[in-house]
């Protein structure tokens, strides 16, 4: 179970739901295909042992972005926002919605090509919190406008 659904509150209800993009995942991929042409040279030369770490890093890599993914979790529902990133180290904020002063939305050309930005969410007190590669970055600043204006 999520960690959004174990910490909801009496009454709450998730209204968007989102994760970071899939782009976490170009560097791990570029770097696992040349381990595994590393790993190919190895084995057509005969040198079968050597393929192994290639192999090894490839699939850690791969490994560390799929988890990275599935451990970051980002919702609105209809009393607050909740963002949890990491599984060793977790960072994670929960604001109610009435303390929110804004959500700034930045996206690149490759963000916006591809679905991907950066959101910074600021708070009562000028507090700003930035997370950078959530999937559908204006979707998510829709979402907490309209739980926002649905709560008023």
């Amino acid at each position: 179970m999520s960690y959004i659904d174990t910490h909801l509150l009496a009454g709450e209800v998730v209204r968007y739901r989102t994760r970071l993009h899939w782009k976490i995942f170009v560097v791990p991929v570029l770097v696992a295909l040349v381990m595994v042409a590393l790993a190919l040279w190895a084995i057509s030369a005969e040198r079968r042992v050597l393929a192994i770490p290639p192999i090894a890093i490839a699939l850690i890599l791969l490994g560390a972005g799929w988890v990275r993914r599935r451990s970051s979790e980002f919702a609105v529902t209809n009393k607050r926002v909740i963002i949890k990133l990491g599984v060793l180290t977790t960072r994670s904020m929960e604001l109610l919605l009435p303390k929110i002063e804004g959500i700034a939305v930045t996206q690149s050309l490759w963000g916006r090509l591809f679905g991907f930005g950066e959101i910074v969410v600021t708070g009562s007190g000028g507090t700003q919190e930035p997370f950078d590669g959530i999937q559908s970055p204006l979707d998510f600043r829709q979402a907490v406008q309209a739980a926002t204006d649905g709560g008023q």
